[in-house]
């Protein structure tokens, strides 16, 4: 999905007495210190989850990659201005969503790819599930999908790091840098919208049928 390019490592990155490194403060530490394969490790251990992420902001795989190619190497860039008062993915994602809202609304009017990864907001799929129950599954995440599209930029992103990706309120807050409240009130928003258009693409099957 993600070329990993020169942060690409086959191994683990070692410290004195051969300790394997695990955590992110020593990897952001070792990167800094001029070994780019720390990096590397940080780029794997954070990839997939800001992807998945991202890819429902901005709506197709091939600007999802972008962004996120993006974000990894502008962090790289930066590393030496990250204070550590946040997370990493934290401050990671608020690199990424500010690419992702910038590639947004330059493409506002092109074409929307559908996209994949849908969390907990649909069923998880059960492991005996017919060939019925399987094609119920995937109309109602065609659904979910179609759904997300619609929703403006503001309840799109706040709907998706809460339900996607399992983020608390404090760190939906720090991502977005807005208030607690504000997050609070745009996921209520969101869930409402959501909710209604779902309910509007029933109806409109039903008088279809």
């Amino acid at each position: 999905m993600l070329p990993e390019g020169n942060f690409a490592h086959s191994g683990c990155v070692v410290i004195s007495d051969e300790t394997t490194v695990n955590d992110d403060a020593e990897l952001i530490e070792q990167t800094l210190a001029g070994r780019s394969a720390a990096f590397g490790l940080l780029v794997r251990k954070y990839q997939n989850r800001l992807y998945n992420v991202v890819l429902h902001v901005v709506g197709n795989a091939e600007d999802a990659e972008d962004v996120v190619q993006e974000a990894f190497v502008q962090a790289y860039l930066k590393l030496g201005s990250f204070e550590g008062k946040s997370a990493f993915y934290t401050w990671l994602y608020q690199i990424a969503f500010h690419a992702a809202i910038d590639r947004t609304r330059s493409r506002r009017h092109g074409p929307t790819r559908s996209v994949g990864g849908l969390g907990d907001l649909c069923e998880v799929m059960d492991r005996g599930e017919g060939p019925t129950e399987r094609l119920d599954r995937q109309e109602r995440e065609r659904q979910v999908r179609q759904a997300i599209n619609q929703l403006d930029e503001d309840h799109r992103t706040v709907l998706v790091l809460r339900e996607m990706d399992g983020c608390c309120y404090e760190t939906i807050a720090e991502i977005l840098n807005v208030p607690i409240g504000t997050v609070r009130s745009r996921l209520h928003r969101a869930r409402l919208q959501l909710r209604e258009l779902l309910q509007e693409q029933l109806g409109a099957k039903q008088r279809i049928e």
